[in-house]
């Protein structure tokens, strides 16, 4: 009988003492910082919408900064690293140089929730939030994000050298990078649509203009009006390397599927993009988004949460970063 009892006190109090057990911190939560932080939402889309009210260019800077971080390594906030005696860490990697943009805003957006929330949200939680707010906030879709990302405590030049598709390799390269995080055929063309807002520098296409592939001459398949248009805005000289053009013709500043149709009519920017058109394993996924934006929308989303949680860090891994320029 005093066995019983004491089974039965056990229970009485046991149970609702596990009720109250936070939930497992080694998984990310859409929760997560419900009771941590909770105006988190808030701060992040009032920063993003304030930076986009500023440059109307920076949804696409945050998209490609969120997607620069998570492809090397994983996301954990390792692309906003400063250099440091121990380390090289991204920002100056080959991709990033002179290109990747944003830092200012995440690192204003950080500061704010510091005040409201100490010690408490990771860099690279606000930068997979920021992302999301970013693309919402230019017309295009919303998707869920899980939270409860820790930041790394170091980074790797040769790493963002190495694992960041660039914009003239082969498509088999590129797709093989995406591969290698989990990601499939799919996701390399749903999330190439990003590119359905925002600008490339002279030099990452200046190629197909002049000496295509080695050949002296331009890509041919390129439509001839936009190459035209394309050589008077970057002559064939260094000087014009740094010149910004728009990654899509039609609408580089909404969020939609006008990139798709671009590569249907051999208007794409990249070589990397125009490949997409060409190649038989991902032309009828471009054709398809070209006449659907809904399920471009649906596809770039699930592939985002898919991004979003490449080699993530969580519970006694990494840290909390107090600024995400630095190591704490």
């Amino acid at each position: 009988m005093r066995t019983c009892r004491l089974v039965i006190f056990t229970l009485f109090f046991f149970v609702p003492f596990v009720h109250m057990l936070p939930y497992n911190r080694n998984q990310l939560d859409f929760n997560y910082y419900d009771g941590s932080c909770p105006n988190l939402l808030r701060i992040v889309r009032y920063g993003v919408w304030s930076a986009i009210k500023n440059d109307n260019r920076m949804a696409a800077s945050l998209l490609r900064l969120h997607f620069h971080d998570c492809i090397v390594n994983g996301c954990d906030a390792s692309v906003l690293l400063d250099d440091t005696p121990y380390f090289t860490g991204e920002k100056n990697a080959l991709p990033n140089r002179k290109s990747l943009r944003g830092f200012e805003v995440i690192d204003n957006i950080k500061e704010q929730v510091e005040r409201f929330c100490p010690s408490t949200v990771s860099c690279a939680d606000i930068l997979a939030l920021a992302a999301r707010e970013a693309i919402d906030l230019v017309g295009g879709p919303s998707w869920p994000v899980a939270l409860g990302r820790r930041d790394a405590i170091t980074t790797s030049q040769t790493a963002a050298n190495d694992q960041i598709p660039s914009p003239i390799e082969p498509l088999e390269n590129i797709t093989a990078k995406f591969f290698s995080k989990g990601l499939d055929l799919r996701d390399v063309v749903a999330l190439s649509g990003g590119h359905t807002i925002g600008f490339a520098q002279c030099f990452t296409f200046k190629g197909r203009l002049f000496n295509f592939q080695g050949s002296g001459r331009p890509d041919p398949v390129l439509d001839y009006s936009l190459l035209s248009k394309l050589q008077n805005m970057c002559p064939n000289k260094d000087a014009s390397n740094s010149i910004l053009a728009p990654l899509d013709v039609t609408s580089n500043l909404v969020f939609d599927n006008e990139y798709y149709r671009n590569l249907v009519y051999n208007t794409g920017l990249l070589e990397s993009d125009q490949a997409l058109i060409a190649d038989q394993r991902t032309s009828a996924l471009v054709y398809y988004y070209s006449n659907n934006q809904f399920s471009f929308y649906n596809d770039f989303s699930e592939s985002m949460v898919k991004l979003s949680n490449v080699g993530v860090l969580t519970g006694i891994r990494g840290q909390i970063r107090k600024k995400c320029g630095s190591v704490n």
